[in-house]
């Protein structure tokens, strides 16, 4: 049941974007009020995404947002204060805030909440009016679909996470929306092209956590290994030469294949992985792609056909994912923070530029850094 709400300063600390370069200024603003249909959040951590800088500077030229705006994705946090229809949390509930924004009466209009307005003139009036303010305050107003209520008793007492490695979760629900979508089985042998980034090391531990074995691909050995530490007994690591037929013969080497996830950043365009996990599936195998890669990647229409393949486009996750994916964690079968190999780096948010140049130094698997208001 919803409790009463707390009173709300007036103003609050954010870093604030006004469309010069990267720059964030860290300004007093007011304090966001709740709607009917979303609730104030006292934000406890939020992650410092090493993307941010380069979307704010233009360098990821697709991705738009309204100015002035405040940045920052996925957060932590306690609800301050609740809209009037608000039946479920209650005012000092933990609860974790995602992303993926979509309007209730149109379910196809979708944005990344504090990075991007989305692709239509529809999603962008949409982010200006109502969302332009995110996470990289003291306080973030976000829809009640975004807002996740995290049983806190299970997950800092019992488990022993602390709340910035929660933040995890946020970025655990790209993944398993992934894995849920090719829908992936206990025992099933799974390949991660490429398993060092930040999402796509992510779905290894996830994946795991759903009883599949992991074949994790990259470039370096160095940063697959804690893959292998940390999952001995689930996990294979394969180190690409860039050779396509010799890098699908080693990602076949411990089995029949049944699935795949392609998760290429943009940066990996001249990268044949792709095509040579698409290769090593077993008959009837399936694919999930989810990646950014700006060039096409050659499939065989003989392989699709005569192997039976499935192939799945995936972006980010659906509602039901989120919430299945937060009872993985509160049951303890998805693992989070020291016990998955992860790091955790706290920034205050007047210390932001510490705190992207930390996140841009270590950019892949197991190491998060966060803002903490």
């Amino acid at each position: 049941m919803a409790s009463g709400n707390s009173a709300l300063p007036s103003t609050m600390k954010a870093l604030v974007h006004e469309g010069k370069g990267d720059i964030l200024t860290l300004k007093d603003v007011p304090t966001p009020q709740p709607t009917p249909g979303s609730v104030v959040v006292r934000v406890l951590a939020a992650l410092a995404d090493a993307n941010i800088p380069r979307i704010l500077s233009g360098e990821v030229s697709f991705f738009t947002f309204p100015i002035p705006f405040v940045p920052g994705t996925r957060s932590v946090g306690r609800v301050a204060s609740i809209g009037s229809d608000t039946t479920s949390l209650e005012v000092g509930q933990l609860v974790l805030i995602e992303p993926f924004f979509r309007a209730r009466d149109n379910p196809n209009l979708q944005i990344l909440w504090g990075a991007f307005d989305g692709p239509t003139p529809a999603s962008k009036k949409w982010t200006a009016d109502n969302w332009r303010d995110a996470s990289y305050a003291e306080y973030a107003k976000a829809p009640l679909e975004n807002v996740w209520p995290l049983n806190e008793e299970k997950l800092c007492v019992k488990l022993g996470y602390s709340i910035p490695e929660l933040v995890q979760l946020a970025v655990d629900a790209v993944a398993y929306g992934g894995l849920r979508g090719i829908d992936v089985k206990a025992g099933e042998r799974l390949i991660v092209t490429p398993a060092t980034g930040m999402f796509s090391g992510a779905t290894v531990g996830i994946a795991v956590g759903m009883g599949a074995s992991v074949i994790a691909v990259g470039r370096d050995k160095k940063t697959l290994q804690p893959l292998k530490d940390t999952y001995p007994d689930s996990v294979e690591i394969v180190q690409l030469t860039g050779d396509l037929e010799v890098d699908k013969k080693a990602m076949m080497a411990f089995g029949p294949v049944d699935v795949m996830l392609e998760m290429s950043p943009g940066s990996a365009a001249k990268s044949t992985y792709a095509k040579a996990a698409l290769g090593a599936l077993k008959q009837y195998g399936r694919a999930s792609i989810m990646g950014v890669l700006p060039k096409d990647v050659e499939v065989s229409y003989f392989d699709l056909v005569f192997r039976n393949l499935t192939i799945k486009g995936q972006y980010m996750y659906e509602r039901e994912d989120v919430r299945a994916m937060i009872k993985m964690a509160e049951s303890g079968v998805m693992k989070l923070g020291k016990e998955r190999g992860e790091v955790v780096g706290e920034f205050r948010l007047a210390d932001f530029e510490k705190a992207f140049a930390a996140a841009s130094k270590n950019p892949g698997v197991g190491k998060l850094v966060v803002l903490t208001p």
